[in-house]
Formats: C-alpha cells, structure tokens, sequence
C-alpha cells in the first residue's frame, strides 16, 4: 500500500500496518526514495536489486548489522513494494495462511510431525495443506491454532 500524507502509515500484503510517522526524516526519504523508483521501474528484478542494495547502504551507514536491518521499516517496505511488484509481474503469489502455517512450523517445532501432534492435525492433511491442495475448514484452523497459543486474525486486505 502506498504511504498516506493523513496517517502516515504503510500496509503490508500481509495486512499488517505501521506508522511512518515517528521516523527520522532521513529515513522517512528513503521509504519514499523505494516508493518513487517501484513506480518507475518495469522489472522486479531490476527493483529488487536497487532497494536491496539501497537499503543496505543506507543502514549500514548508520551502524546497524545485518539482523538489525531486517527489522527496519525501510527493508520491510522495499521487501513488501518488491513483492507486490513480483506478484504483478506473475514471479510470485499472494501469500496466504499456508505459508504463515509452514512458518509456524518450522519456527517452534522441530518436525512437521511434532507440529501435528501439537496441533492434532493428521500430517497427511497439513501434506496437502501445505502442497496447496486443500485448505483447512477454518474452525479446524483455529482450534488447531488454539492448541499451540496462537489465534486466527482477520485483516484489511492489502491495496495494490
């Protein structure tokens, strides 16, 4: 989604948001720096590379490491407009609920059997799941999400 003039926030394809407006203003020009050159440029591949490499020297320059320049707002938004712009180009899909569930498992359990235990799941069902070729009916969803202390949540869908 674009930044907003009124609330300054930016939304994710995932739907989540957050707010622009607290930033530096050296930061803030960056953001819109990735924003103007997404606009403007017709490869994904050619973006990717400038907002990775843009990105990159901008935080460095300011001392942070590799980890720490993951959770900045300017990689996250250069990731999220390169995305979008992949998704657009046919590169990439939208990402869905399997791909948090496959996140899920291979963040907090070791195997996908040990999920499914956890879960009460039948692995051949999350098989299929995950191979997009089911889905699960969402009140299995969410009670299966119950069991390992998460909780289903429903979001504006992204524009753009």
């Amino acid at each position: 989604m674009k930044l907003t003039k009124q609330a300054e926030l930016y939304r994710n394809l995932k739907g989540e948001s957050f707010s622009i407006h607290g930033l530096p203003e050296d930061e803030r020009k960056l953001i819109t720096e990735l924003q103007s050159k997404a606009k403007r440029t017709k490869e994904w591949s050619s973006f990717r590379n400038f907002w990775m490499s843009r990105v990159g020297e901008f935080y460095e320059q300011k001392g942070l490491s590799r980890p720490q320049i993951l959770k900045t707002a300017g990689y996250r938004i250069g990731q999220d407009l390169a995305s979008r712009m992949g998704i657009k180009q046919g590169w990439m899909r939208h990402p869905d609920y399997r791909d948090e569930l496959e996140s899920i498992i291979h963040q907090r359990f070791k195997t996908r059997r040990e999920f499914c235990e956890a879960t009460g799941l039948s692995e051949d069902m999350v098989s299929h799941v995950l191979a997009k070729r089911k889905h699960l009916a969402v009140n299995t969803l969410e009670e299966s999400l119950r069991r390992i202390g998460y909780t289903l949540h429903i979001a504006p869908a992204a524009q753009g």
